[in-house]
């Protein structure tokens, strides 16, 4: 976060004391999300729900993030960002106390619901204090390390959530985030005050515009599959005039967040404090940063629900094998997202997110040609790394470019900024991800049974073909046996499910490959710096430096 402030005198050094705690925070919530797929298997036996409920409380977190990240934003420049980091640390504590008794899946999803809304203050509370801690080339290590942080959480909650879940259980993964927010409230005390700002006002029209916006978008993604794409399923709460709700809800949560724009807009030009300082994305290359970040984080949300879901629920694989699966591409993302930080100086933002991207592509397409049965198969380890390399040399480069163009004043803002599209792109991918797969899985094996002739019409009306998800051959086995099936129908029906769930994976998969494709466009818009102009971030623009006012 660059600033017009000079250095200290004789460029003194901080202790990275604190920058320990801002990372530790970090890895708290990122350690949360990524724990969740790790424990599929686990929290579906427990409470005896489907793995799209599982899915549910990774929506639930990313809804209340992105849903309140901006009034979080508010909140740290008001009352000062250590004071109130240490608070929501302790609030999200107790969230992890309660996914470790939870008794059920509801108390789950509450839980998530809490971390998120602590979360939502954590997030732009790291990025205020590094502001407010480090300048110059500290505070450009410091930003990196905070990529790096959510990298690594991922290694160690597939890693330590996988080997705890297989031959322990799965609340005690949670428990570990219990001592670790113990650990961060503690070096909390370590933390420079910052004074509060009293003048800055909550923007509450602003606050209900966003959370309304954010919260249909991602609640009308999350539910395509169960209400129904089109017409309403049987599923849907209510129909308007037959229609699903889900993609209304998606269309009026986008008409609401061009309101919330338009709204920010004026309360600026009134001389208020909007919710949002629109100065953080008025040029074309911010707003492509924020695309692309969106994207990045859509993809590998993807993917990490989508793997797990495969591994665990259709294979009956256990959570260790399901880390051992994921460990290239998650050691990948780590190591590069802290080594391409050494390239900033050398080749233009522009160009390491277009091969990034690129690297996406490559790798998605050689899973979905590859991908059998088997992760741990050596062609399928290389897509994974392929792919790795590709998001990790992604994570950090957006944030950077967001985070180091902006003046030091609105570091709360690039903070809700950065925490809004991250947490709406895991909350969609997720949803996204788990509709588009069981949708591809039950229009497979519709298909398959209509052009068979082993399975009947008196054996297909036993089976509930309008709640089609993934399961596991042994688990089809249990409900084929039901139906007074032959046992050459059974082993049929066995067939067209193994068949349907590997196709409905790749074609997942190629559709990930597409979108990563598109994502060139807007990583096209990158800075071009050349090498040697930015030797501590983008060069920053004051908050009185004239800039464009964005398009709604």
């Amino acid at each position: 976060m660059s600033s017009t402030a000079t250095a200290p005198p004789g460029d003194a050094r901080e202790s990275w004391v604190p920058m320990i705690a801002i990372a530790l925070g970090q890895m708290l919530m990122s350690f949360n999300v990524a724990a969740l797929p790790v424990s599929l298997s686990g929290m579906v036996a427990s409470f005896g729900v489907p793995p799209t409920t599982i899915a549910t409380g990774i929506v639930m977190y990313s809804l209340s993030v992105a849903g309140f990240v901006m009034l979080g934003a508010k909140l740290v420049q008001r009352f000062g960002s250590t004071q109130v980091f240490r608070a929501v640390i302790a609030v999200f504590a107790f969230a992890q106390v309660l996914m470790v008794v939870a008794p059920a899946a509801v108390v789950m999803l509450s839980a998530q619901l809490l971390a998120g809304l602590a979360a939502a203050v954590i997030v732009p509370a790291l990025v205020a204090l590094i502001a407010h801690h480090y300048r110059g080339a500290q505070q450009a290590t410091a930003v990196g390390a905070l990529g790096s942080a959510r990298a690594a959480a991922g290694v160690a909650a597939f890693l330590i959530g996988g080997l705890l879940s297989t031959f322990v259980g799965w609340r005690p993964v949670f428990g570990i985030l219990v001592v670790a927010s113990g650990v961060v409230l503690w070096l909390s005390f370590r933390l420079k005050p910052e004074d509060a700002r009293p003048e800055v006002r909550i923007d509450v029209v602003g606050v209900v515009l966003a959370a309304a916006a954010i919260i249909l978008v991602v609640f009308g993604f999350n539910n395509l599959n169960r209400w129904g794409l089109g017409v309403a399923r049987p599923g849907a709460p209510f129909d308007v005039l037959g229609m699903s709700p889900a993609p209304l809800m998606i269309v009026t949560g986008a008409i609401l967040l061009q309101v919330f724009i338009r709204w920010c807009r004026r309360v600026a030009e009134k001389g208020g404090t909007p919710l949002l300082d629109l100065r953080v994305i008025t040029s074309a290359e911010e707003r492509a940063a924020v695309y692309a970040m969106f994207t990045v984080v859509s993809l590998e949300a993807m993917l990490n629900f989508s793997v797990p879901l495969y591994i665990q629920i259709v294979q009956g694989r256990t959570p260790i094998e399901t880390a051992i699966a994921m460990m290239p591409f998650n050691l990948t993302v780590f190591f590069t997202a802290m080594l391409v930080v050494r390239l900033y100086d050398k080749v233009p933002p522009r160009r390491i997110a277009q091969g990034g991207f690129a690297l996406c592509v490559v790798g998605l397409l050689w899973l979905a040609w590859v991908v059998r049965n088997d992760w741990s198969a050596v062609p399928v380890m290389l897509g994974l790394i392929t792919f790795g390399v590709g998001q990790g040399a992604l994570v950090t480069l957006v944030f950077n470019v967001l985070v180091t163009a902006a003046p030091k004043e609105l570091a709360g803002d690039v903070g809700s900024l950065r925490g809004t599209t991250q947490n709406l792109a895991a909350g969609v991918g997720t949803a996204v991800a788990g509709a588009l797969l069981v949708g591809l899985l039950s229009a497979g094996i519709m298909y398959r049974i209509a052009e068979n002739p082993q399975l009947p019409p008196v054996i297909v009306s036993q089976i509930d073909l309008d709640s089609i998800n993934f399961v596991s051959n042994d688990r089809l086995l249990g409900i084929m046996e039901r139906t007074g099936a032959a046992p050459e129908q059974v082993a049929e029906a066995v067939r067209v499910n193994t068949e349907a769930r590997l196709q409905a994976l790749k074609i997942g998969l190629l559709i990930m490959a597409v979108v990563a494709a598109l994502a060139i466009i807007p990583a096209s818009r990158l800075p071009a710096y050349r090498p040697g102009e930015i030797p501590d971030g983008i060069q920053p623009r004051g908050p009185a430096a004239r800039r464009e006012e964005p398009a709604a």
